[in-house]
């Protein structure tokens, strides 16, 4: 299996999941209904927060040096991302006013190197649908400068899509590890899936239905 098989095939295994997540409904499960420009930068800083601290902390823990150098990069990636969305907004979102995402919960309880980069291409995949949602609702309010800021953010989740398949190719050299690694990323889509599915019926919407 190459890395693009990999990513093919956690695509196709969550592509339920994946669909949902890239609907309309995502940013209304993200904002709890308030889909104000305000509202979304907040929930778009939120991420990229979450996702840095997540992800510095692998870094600092991780023995495999060619996986702790990926994670640390993708950190100060994130790290640069939420700075760029702060810079949005006038009012940046305070750490003790947010809980942590769920596919970050689920990621954090990752300690094996196997499942941790398993782990980033499935959240990868998640973040990807986000920038496109992002992307579109900025697009739809004529802000095109904010949208094009969101798609410079999606051009790098895709590249981190593909940093994190290469490694997976690189480091799972069983069909176990390789399972394992499957397994995790299908588990982190599913976390964030379970999340917005959550969100929306707390609200009365049934987030079945692709919009």
């Amino acid at each position: 299996m190459t890395a693009s098989d990999f990513v093919d095939s956690v695509s196709e295994a969550n592509q339920t999941a994946l669909s949902r997540l890239g609907s309309s409904k995502s940013l209304y499960a993200e904002t709890n209904g308030e889909l104000e420009t305000e509202q979304v930068l907040h929930a778009a800083a939120i991420a990229e927060d979450a996702a840095s601290e997540t992800f510095a902390a692998w870094a600092d823990d991780e023995e495999h040096a060619e996986a702790a150098e990926l994670f640390a990069t993708v950190a100060d990636e994130e790290a640069d991302h939420y700075e760029t969305v702060v810079g949005e907004l006038d009012d940046p979102p305070q750490a003790a006013d947010s809980e942590t995402p769920a596919v970050q919960s689920v990621l954090r309880a990752f300690d094996d190197t196997v499942e941790r980069v398993g782990g980033l291409v499935g959240r990868c995949l998640v973040a990807k649908k986000s920038k496109e949602q992002y992307t579109g609702y900025f697009t739809g309010q004529a802000d095109p400068q904010t949208a094009s800021l969101f798609r410079g953010l999606g051009d790098d989740v895709d590249a981190q899509i593909e940093a994190a398949a290469d490694l997976v190719d690189a480091i799972c050299t069983t069909d176990d590890d390789r399972e394992r690694a499957h397994e995790a990323a299908s588990e982190a889509i599913q976390a964030a899936y379970d999340e917005y599915t959550e969100s929306l019926e707390a609200m009365g919407v049934n987030p079945k239905p692709v919009c």
